[in-house]
């Protein structure tokens, strides 16, 4: 008997302090036939949701659309704002092989929910990562580049791929929407003991691949890499929290590890005279990210010890309690 395909969905909705609109979004989603709900998480600050399930392929297409439409429904960009840069109501939906399904079969889900968000719902859609048909597309920075803000221009420039190509004012509200298919992104952020913004923004361009630009003694810009490999990064302000985070997306923790990243940011907010306090794993994250990370900090071989020694040592539980039966994607499937 053949195992069941399972596709991961992790929707990221520019809505974190309405309870009765992501209320309303969860439900569309949890309503749909043989779909898993993993995870949701909320912050007001970010202004921003992300929901986490699973499920056969179909399923998870038909609750990615429910999803979309209800978040097009209640979300108005236009009175919108948050500190996470976003592009739409539903800025982006990424796609993620879990079992028995390859990326391709990802790749033409993402073509089939982007199709059926653009042509029924009027909502300018994205593709990106292994979906995109374009190769300046792949990186999801460049498609939010200026953000909802700049849609009304960006939309003449950047043709989507799905979807109307005119602002009108149904745009207006629902913003654009980015989908992909990926490999398993790790939403990462370390906290820092500064309410300066200006120190997380500079460890984020030391540290993201992409680096920073600089200009030379002529005054043209260059870039200069930055130290990690596999990260992305921005710098924000926590206010809740009296706080800074450098917010991370590790899209290959197999290359570029959890303990490595935060022990770069730890050695580098000493350099600026601060510290970092802990950190925080936004959404799900594979068991072999947190062994990993504990084989770093401990030389014990048990599975349980040695996610006790990740959480401790990256200071996971600071601003939340990290509970591992309920973030780790394997405890949950």
């Amino acid at each position: 008997m053949a195992e069941k395909k399972i596709v991961e969905c992790v929707p990221n909705f520019s809505e974190g302090r309405n309870i009765e609109t992501i209320d309303a979004i969860e439900a569309s989603i949890v309503s749909t036939e043989n779909i898993k709900l993993l995870n949701r998480e909320s912050d007001r600050d970010y202004n921003r949701t992300v929901i986490t399930f699973a499920g056969e392929p179909s399923g998870v297409k038909t609750a990615a659309f429910r999803a979309i439409a209800k978040a097009s429904e209640l979300i108005d960009m236009s009175q919108q704002c948050g500190e996470h840069p976003r592009i739409g109501a539903t800025d982006v939906c990424p796609l993620i092989p879990v079992s028995n399904v390859t990326m391709n079969e990802c790749v033409q889900l993402a073509h089939e929910l982007g199709r059926d968000v653009g042509e029924r719902l009027g909502i300018p859609v994205y593709l990106y990562e292994s979906a995109a048909r374009l190769a300046e597309r792949r990186n999801l920075e460049s498609i939010r580049k200026g953000e909802y803000e700049g849609l009304r221009k960006r939309i003449k420039e950047w043709r989507p791929d799905y979807g109307p190509t005119e602002y009108d004012d149904r745009v207006r509200k629902s913003g654009a929407t980015v989908i992909g298919a990926r490999f398993f992104l790790i939403a990462y952020n370390i906290n820092l003991k500064t309410q300066d913004v200006r120190i997380a923004h500079n460890i984020a361009r030391m540290v993201r691949e992409s680096g920073s630009l600089v200009k030379d003694v002529t005054g043209k810009e260059r870039r200069v890499p930055g130290i990690l490999k596999y990260v992305k990064a921005i710098g924000v302000e926590l206010k809740e929290y009296n706080i800074t985070q450098v917010s991370i997306n590790l899209t290959n923790y197999e290359e570029t590890s959890l303990h490595k990243t935060f022990e770069t940011v730890k050695k580098l907010s000493r350099e600026f005279g601060t510290e970092t306090t802990g950190s925080e794993i936004i959404g799900l994250v594979p068991k072999k990210a947190l062994i990993d990370a504990g084989s770093f900090y401990t030389e014990t071989q048990s599975e349980g010890k040695l996610i006790e020694a990740a959480v401790e040592n990256l200071g996971l539980s600071q601003l939340n309690r990290f509970e591992s039966r309920k973030k780790i994607i394997e405890y949950l499937l």
